[in-house]
């Protein structure tokens, strides 16, 4: 996978050391000290960010090799990196690499068993997570939910037609000529209008739309959703969005969902890397 510009990760870099390393210099630990260090997965996880990783200590002015490249599946004890070069490069990335991996592959981790527990309907049908990252994660929180075999709802405003009920409160006008508007103004762009209820759904389906974002509707309605709206010549397509996590993935496929709509793995914790240093510069094994 594509990794952050070295702009940014030198911003990384200088924001957890913006002035030298205090410790390290007291200490006296000189650049001819030389160390190597190694990641290791403490858990089962699904890795990102390892590039990343890599990167930061080669900037830092170590050598560094990745062992496991984002979106792969690993056990408990499996080592993802090396490094190795003077102590105070190994310090000076140590920590942001740790934390960048950990953060990251939790995750890719909690989509990949999102996408896992929609599989388990027996159906396959598509897992996206919507734009609700913490704001200025945006390159790697996408990163990350693709690592963990899904993929993005919307990136931004910019990019997709998205109707939600704030914005009909300025409307006045049938749900008809909103779509009609809407495919005048951006003819190549797929109609999506979030509703909260079943009426609602079919109301804005009859009107043309072409994805309907169900909004915190329980597996049950999605399903009376989905079989009121089998009499219309032309079906939109449903997403199920809101408290969508891998507890009820499954449920929700069951219903009838064509797609799964989630922030959950935003919130999922990092997942656990031991870092171990050693002395000396020979190579980790």
């Amino acid at each position: 996978m594509d990794r952050l510009p070295d702009p940014e990760l030198l911003a990384l870099l200088h924001d957890d050391v913006p002035c030298g390393d205090l410790t390290t210099a007291a200490l006296g630990l000189a650049a001819a000290a030389l160390a190597r260090l190694e990641f290791r997965a403490r858990g089962a996880m699904t890795v990102c960010a390892t590039e990343e990783a890599e990167r930061l200590f080669q900037l830092a002015g170590a050598t560094a090799r990745r062992l496991v490249p984002s979106g792969r599946t690993v056990a408990a004890g499996e080592r993802l990196l090396a490094a190795q070069g003077p102590v105070p490069a190994l310090h000076a990335a140590w920590k942001t690499a740790q934390t960048l991996v950990e953060w990251a592959s939790g995750i890719a981790t909690a989509s990949a068993a999102l996408v896992a527990a929609a599989r388990d309907s027996g159906r396959e049908l598509p897992v996206a997570c919507t734009r609700k990252n913490v704001p200025g994660t945006k390159w790697l929180s996408a990163k990350a939910v693709r690592a963990g075999g899904a993929t993005m709802h919307r990136l931004g405003l910019s990019e997709t037609l998205l109707v939600f009920p704030e914005h009909r409160l300025y409307l006045r006008e049938a749900p008809a000529a909103t779509v009609a508007r809407l495919r005048a103004a951006e003819p190549e762009k797929t109609v999506v209008v979030e509703v909260r209820g079943v009426d609602e759904a079919l109301a804005w389906a009859e009107a043309g739309a072409d994805l309907l974002q169900l909004e915190k509707f329980s597996p049950a309605q999605l399903a009376e959703c989905h079989t009121r709206l089998q009499s219309l010549p032309r079906r939109p397509r449903l997403a199920a969005a809101g408290g969508v996590n891998a507890a009820n993935a499954a449920a929700y496929a069951a219903a009838g969902a064509d797609l799964l709509v989630s922030s959950a793995p935003y919130s999922a914790p990092p997942c656990d890397v031991r870092v171990e240093f050693h002395p000396g510069d020979a190579e980790v094994a």
